[in-house]
């Protein structure tokens, strides 16, 4: 029997380097890939627990001069702004090692202003060196955000929205979107127009069974 992989804290697809910081939602989407993945790309992203910073600078140092990286992405099986001040203490750690020669984004489902409640997300992102932030909206409205993405918080939709209003007034937004049966892809990226951000489509990755 195959040995079970260690499970990632750092890991790369293309041209990206991406930090697994954690495995906890505060959604539960039924098409989210980590419910009928062990990983993407080879690498396990199932973590045991949740790494220290001092963790994710170590494996950092290990990886990031393995290229030219484009974007050094927060994005793993988990919502990274659920661990906002690791994402803070991470970005300052390589802009202060790395400069500005790197892109640094977060992928995110946008619930931040709710889950860090009565915190300047978007000014300490900017301040900590974050250039971008790619939103999962994935629905046109709420009822239908409720349905697919099963949110734990109360007015998470509406919370979405604000949070990507006030995220383009001093970072790169994308909305993003994945294509399934119950969104309607216009509707979604006729809010991104009317909010002034990017739109992106993401193909749905169908389970094996």
């Amino acid at each position: 029997m195959a040995a079970k992989k260690r499970p990632s804290i750092v890991y790369w697809l293309d041209e990206n380097l991406y930090l697994n910081i954690t495995n906890k939602c505060s959604n539960n989407c039924y098409f989210c890939i980590r419910n009928f993945c062990e990983g993407v790309g080879g690498f396990s992203l199932k973590l045991e627990k949740e790494p220290a910073v001092s963790e994710i600078i170590a494996e950092l140092e290990n990886a990031i001069n393995r290229r030219n990286w484009r974007e050094i992405v927060f994005c793993g099986f988990g919502e990274p702004l659920m661990r906002l001040d690791c994402v803070l203490e991470v970005s300052r750690w390589i802009r202060r090692h790395y400069g500005k020669i790197v892109t640094l984004r977060v992928d995110t489902n946008g619930q931040a202003l709710i889950l860090n409640e009565g915190r300047e997300v978007v000014e300490e992102l900017k301040m900590a060196g974050i250039d971008k932030v790619s939103v999962s909206l994935n629905a046109h409205d709420k009822e239908t955000y409720n349905q697919i993405c099963k949110p734990t918080l109360e007015k998470a939709f509406e919370s979405v929205i604000e949070f990507i209003r006030k995220a383009k007034r001093l970072l790169d937004v994308e909305i993003t979107a994945v294509r399934i049966p119950e969104v309607d892809i216009e509707k979604v990226e006729e809010i991104a127009r009317k909010i002034g951000v990017k739109f992106r489509v993401r193909e749905y990755i169908q389970p094996f069974w």
